[in-house]
Order: structure tokens, then C-alpha cells, then sequence
């Protein structure tokens, strides 16, 4: 009995100094600022002007990087292109389809009912072209990060500075003080007017690290909206079916009394 009142002594003062060792604060962390973003809220939607520009992003500039492996093409029309955009989207893409009657692998343009084609043929590809990094994949990345739109929209936007003098930098890598850790291998990935939107916005790299942030939030939970919307539908039942009980109660009740 003594030995185990030891060890579970022990235990909890290991739980208790791993538990403070966590709570140490890093001295260079930086609070994500929060922004204001249509889909917020009970009544929030996806603004489609900025998820097209998003995906125009998305498209010319992270996908040389980074995959969308749970997107389709067609999964577009939710952000208003018509489908013979989506069309000319896919077919800007090669996939590898097969194998044909002689047995072989070829490639074809991408169709609408294709995934997102990767810009690399396998995770062992992907690091070797990155200094040995992996590239994430965007699909569900505004839901797997703290902060969500708020943290993309900030890492990429302001996020990188000059390494502090107390901070040892490893060479390859470069800072930016709201990644953990604060040392990134993406390099600044925009710069102004790296693209140009087709509805004559201004290409700033703030408004399209917001875009692209919208656009992956929208990626992470498409059915956002019509979630929301079902929500009301049900909120307003309930309230109409408790006035409803009530009224009965009270009737019922007052012929009992009477």
C-alpha cells in the first residue's frame, strides 16, 4: 500500500509540473486580431464575390504547393460558376485515368466530377520538392487550426518579420510570429497585384489573404449555410410548438379549476 501511495505521489507531481511546463508562456507569441466575416453568426452567409476571388487564390498562387484532396470541381457551383466554367477549370488539369484496352495508364483533362488535382504525385514528392517540409492540405485546414480564417489571414498577410535577437532562426526556415513555434518553410506566399481579379478589386495582399481565407472556410464546412438555416427552421418550430403546449395547459388547466 505504502509503494502505491509512492507512485501515485509521483504521478501526480509529474501530471502537475507537465501541466505548468505547458502553461509556460512563449515569450514571443503574438494574439491572433479577429476580423469581421460575413459567415459569422446565427444569420452569417458565404459572400460568393469573395469566394471566387478566394479560389482565384487558391488557384494561381497555393496550388502550386498545396493540395485540396476532398474538393471536387463541381463542387464550384456552390460558389456561383456556371458548369461550363467549371468546365474550363478542370480541364486546365491533367489526371492520370485507366487503364484503357491495352491495359495502360494514360493521362486526360480533368473533369467536373474530378478531385482537385495535387500539384504533387506523392507525400515523398511533395517533401522532396520542399526542403524535406509537407506541404498541408487546404481542404479542411480552416477547421484544424486555432483561429480558423482569423490565424490563415494573419500568418499570411503579417505574419512574417525579422527574427527577433533572442530568436535562433534555423537557416532554410523563416519567422513569422503566429506560426507555432515561429519558425515556417513557406516563404511570404503573397505580394500586392499578384493577381488579377476579374472584378477589377484591388490585388492587395491583404484582401487576398482574407479571400483565400474565406474561400478555405467555405472548403472546410460548404454546408455551413444551409446548416444554419435548418437550425432557424427548427428554433422557430420549437418555439411555436412550446406556445402551443402552453395554450393547452392553460385551457386544460382552467376547465379543471372551474
Amino acid at each position: 500500500m505504502r509503494h502505491f501511495l509512492f507512485v501515485l505521489a509521483g504521478v501526480v507531481l509529474l501530471g502537475f509540473g507537465y501541466t505548468k511546463f505547458l502553461k509556460q508562456e512563449d515569450p514571443h507569441a503574438v494574439h491572433v486580431p479577429k476580423l469581421e466575416w460575413s459567415f459569422k453568426g446565427l444569420l452569417g452567409t458565404f459572400e460568393k464575390a469573395s469566394l471566387q476571388r478566394g479560389f482565384q487564390v487558391y488557384q494561381e498562387v497555393c496550388a502550386a504547393c498545396h493540395s485540396m484532396k476532398l474538393l471536387s470541381y463541381r463542387n464550384l457551383t456552390a460558389l456561383g460558376f456556371s458548369m461550363e466554367e467549371i468546365k474550363a477549370i478542370a480541364a486546365a488539369k491533367n489526371v492520370t485515368d485507366g487503364p484503357n484496352d491495352e491495359g495502360e495508364m494514360f493521362e486526360r483533362p480533368a473533369r467536373p466530377s474530378d478531385r482537385f488535382v495535387s500539384p504533387y504525385a506523392n507525400d515523398k514528392q511533395a517533401r522532396a520538392a520542399n526542403n524535406g517540409a509537407l506541404p498541408p492540405d487546404m481542404s479542411l485546414i480552416a477547421k484544424a487550426r486555432k483561429g480558423g480564417p482569423d490565424y490563415i489571414t494573419a500568418l499570411i498577410s503579417h505574419g512574417y518579420k525579422e527574427a527577433p535577437a533572442d530568436f535562433t532562426l534555423i537557416e532554410g526556415l523563416h519567422y513569422n510570429e503566429f506560426f507555432p513555434g515561429h519558425q515556417i518553410g513557406m516563404k511570404p506566399p503573397l505580394v500586392d497585384e499578384q493577381v488579377t481579379y476579374s472584378d477589377g478589386t484591388k490585388a492587395t495582399v491583404e484582401q487576398m489573404s482574407k479571400d483565400v481565407s474565406h474561400f478555405l472556410m467555405w472548403a472546410a464546412d460548404p454546408h455551413m449555410t444551409e446548416r444554419k438555416r435548418a437550425g432557424i427552421k427548427v428554433l422557430l418550430f420549437l418555439m411555436f410548438f412550446t406556445g402551443l403546449l402552453y395554450a393547452s395547459k392553460v385551457r386544460i388547466w382552467s376547465r379543471l379549476k372551474g
